[in-house]
């Protein structure tokens, strides 16, 4: 599997802490994000790489998002 890089809308909020809000695929397809279950450093096991991941549950599914740096991408 490779990385799917996706551009998120978030909130930055006062504490320092980013909660993902929503988050666009390369293929156009924008996808609201209903919860973030969990945040925590991790490795994409899957996709390879390392940052904070996002345990995020949206309409149909629970999707791992991540922040590598600047940079947020996908492991479904």
């Amino acid at each position: 599997m490779a990385k799917e890089y996706v551009k998120v809308r978030a909130d930055f909020l006062p504490d320092g802490s980013i909660h993902p809000l929503m988050f666009k695929k390369e293929d156009g397809e924008r996808v609201l994000i209903d919860r973030v279950l969990d945040v925590r450093p991790a490795p994409a096991l899957k996709a390879g790489g390392q940052g904070v991941r996002y345990t995020c549950r949206t309409a149909d599914k629970i999707c791992y998002l991540f922040l590598d740096r600047e940079r947020w991408f996908l492991e479904e």
